[in-house]
């Protein structure tokens, strides 16, 4: 329970530093850990193949689409940087009182659901899941780091070096 905890924790934070900062690529990499963690809780709640394509496809294959994108723009100056985060700032200000606010009361009100979940049907030996996470370990390890070599590799083409 406390790790589930945990995690949520984690994907709130993440989220709103996605939201909070102003350099876009620090956003991608907030998005890619929001997903990320987001595919670790759903993995903990019995649903390993939404977990896999969640990791596959948000945190991997969209931050190489939107990294490829912010490769092809131009960096703005830092006291335009500074503007920019000062209005963000006070755009958002309120985002991070309602966390905590939210936090605090529900803290207060730790109650047990009055819902329960279906029980799981059991796993057959040439399931999906069983297959992927059981006997294809490399296989998800080969994909994570293609991607994120494909990621760099974006980046390292599509950078213009300083004058």
């Amino acid at each position: 329970m406390a790790i589930n905890l945990i995690l949520l924790v984690g994907l709130v934070f993440a989220a709103l530093w996605t939201v909070m900062t102003v350099r876009l690529i620090r956003s991608i990499v907030g998005l890619a850990l929001t997903s990320a963690i987001l595919s670790v809780i759903m993995y903990r709640l019995n649903s390993p193949l939404a977990a896999v394509f969640e990791l596959s496809v948000c945190s991997g294959l969209i931050s190489v689409i939107f990294v490829t994108t912010v490769s092809f723009t131009q960096r703005i100056s830092k006291e335009n940087l500074r503007i920019r985060r000062k209005e963000r700032f006070l755009k958002f200000w309120y985002l991070p009182v309602i966390l905590i606010a939210a936090g605090l009361l529900l803290s207060q009100h730790l109650w047990e659901p009055q819902f329960s979940l279906p029980a799981l049907a059991p796993v057959k030996d040439l399931d999906v899941r069983s297959l992927l996470w059981s006997s294809r370990h490399l296989d998800l390890l080969g994909q994570v780091v293609i991607l994120l070599a494909g990621a760099l590799g974006v980046v390292v083409l599509f950078k213009e070096p300083k004058k």
